[in-house]
């Protein structure tokens, strides 16, 4: 029998440790390859992990709520074998008890080191947090001294990712017991009010909400708390672009082998009109305004549970349509099918949500922090419109949406909001009908 060590895969260049939130296998079961053997949780999404190998578990060597680095192992799979280490190219024999024994020591050092450096932000407790726990933490001003006193419902007492939130859901809105994070003004930790108690009768049923769906709620609400949302509104013509499509959809399907929708095509008005207007695409950190070189847009898509995702296409700016149309369809399959990995949905700049998908006309979206706007496409409706033309006005039938632009602003005016979108709307308007894909 041969053993074989499932290491934490890699997730992505900007994605380096994970929390495991739950074993799907335990000692004994017997695995197929492919099959997924644990849960594991980055900041914004959940992934599984499979077995590479047919086998069964016979050790494993993290728990729940553990913290781990890519590349540890986390699982050993007994497998049908001559004796090889089946994920070793150098092993000639299958390991020893004393071998394995070996692994536990280094995993158990590792655990040690991934504890130490992920306690860094916290280096005067001898207490271990997460960084999700700690990256919440100070995104809602609560200081080391304060986080001590959470109670904790993890192995060994530790602080879980709903532990926090639950704390902070209730905590006292008096600001005096709230201790500041840092030395920064108090307004940049908003103080967290009670929600009203709700009445249950035995006729309501109660659901529990999902994990993903408690990060978004908090998500949202943590945006709306810091950012002064503005909102512009623009219609605009797209019939150049509506008739363009039609004619050229069926011919860049069968070469392409990709559908033609529109997302690409107002994704790329939206990644030149950033390029006109740089100071949309920035962040804030306190007093700080972190202007961003790369152009990585996110794009809203719907999950099979109902909940929403954003995953990111990165330097959009360097893409060609073409580009663009196999990103945005990608993305999109993978955010249906739930494989979209943990960098897939970092990283971006500037967000776009498509409100048009489910018949909405417009829409204010919040801003996906720490981004300081986002664009909502409105439905495109076919509409009756006044054209101006040399020899006068007529009535005539068009199809128009309306760009719904909401905006940070502490740091982005009324005038870089308007102008910008105004700008969106001159690239979909003049797009070239004779323009070839």
């Amino acid at each position: 029998m041969a053993k074989f060590e499932l290491k934490l895969p890699k997730m992505g260049e900007s994605v380096a440790e994970a929390t495991i939130t739950n074993w799907l296998k335990e000692v004994g079961d017997t695995i197929e390859a492919d099959e997924a053997v644990l849960e594991i949780a980055t900041d914004k999404v959940d992934s599984e992990v499979p077995s590479e190998v047919d086998g069964k578990l016979v050790e494993i060597l993290f728990q729940t709520d553990d913290v781990v680095k890519v590349g540890q192992t986390i699982a050993i799979i007994e497998t049908d074998g001559d004796g090889e280490e089946e994920n070793s190219s150098q092993s000639e024999v299958a390991p020893s008890d004393a071998m394995v024994k070996d692994v536990e020591n280094t995993v158990t050092a590792a655990k040690d080191n991934t504890t130490s450096h992920s306690s860094t932000d916290f280096s005067d407790s001898d207490r271990f947090y997460s960084p999700l726990v700690k990256n919440i933490a100070k995104q809602e001003g609560i200081s080391l001294e304060e986080l001590e006193k959470v109670q904790g419902s993890g192995k060994e007492g530790r602080v879980t990712k709903n532990d926090i939130l639950d704390y902070v859901e209730n905590r006292s809105s008096t600001p005096a017991s709230q201790p500041l994070a840092s030395a920064k003004p108090a307004a940049s930790a908003p103080v967290q009010q009670k929600a009203a108690p709700v009445s249950v009768n035995g006729e309501d049923e109660i659901i529990e909400m999902t994990r993903m769906g408690k990060m978004i709620a908090h998500h949202m609400v943590q945006s709306n708390q810091t950012s002064a949302h503005v909102q512009s509104f623009i219609e605009v013509d797209v019939t150049t672009i509506w008739n363009w499509r039609n004619k050229h959809k069926d011919a860049f399907a069968k070469r392409e082998g990709e559908k033609l929708t529109f997302t690409p095509i107002f994704m790329e008005a939206i990644a030149k009109a950033i390029k006109d207007f740089p100071m949309i695409n920035i962040s804030v950190d306190g007093d700080t305004i972190i202007k961003k070189k790369n152009i990585n847009l996110g794009m809203a898509a719907a999950l099979p549970d109902g909940n929403l995702i954003v995953p990111v296409i990165k330097n959009a700016d360097r893409l060609n349509l073409v580009g663009l149309a196999k990103e945005v369809n990608d993305l999109a399959n993978r955010a249906r099918a739930n494989k979209l990995k943990p960098d897939d949905i970092q990283g971006g700049t500037y967000t776009v949500t498509n409100v048009g998908t489910f018949g909405s006309i417009m829409g204010t979206p919040i801003i996906n922090q720490p981004q300081v706007a986002i664009l909502a496409l409105g439905a495109i409706r076919k509409v009756p419109a006044v054209i101006e033309t040399p020899e006068g006005d007529f009535i005539g039938i068009r199809y128009k949406m309306i760009l719904s632009h909401s905006y940070d602003h502490r740091v982005v005016n009324g005038a870089l909001g308007g102008q910008f979108v105004q700008r969106v709307a001159q690239y979909l308007e003049s797009f070239d009908k004779n323009r070839v894909v």
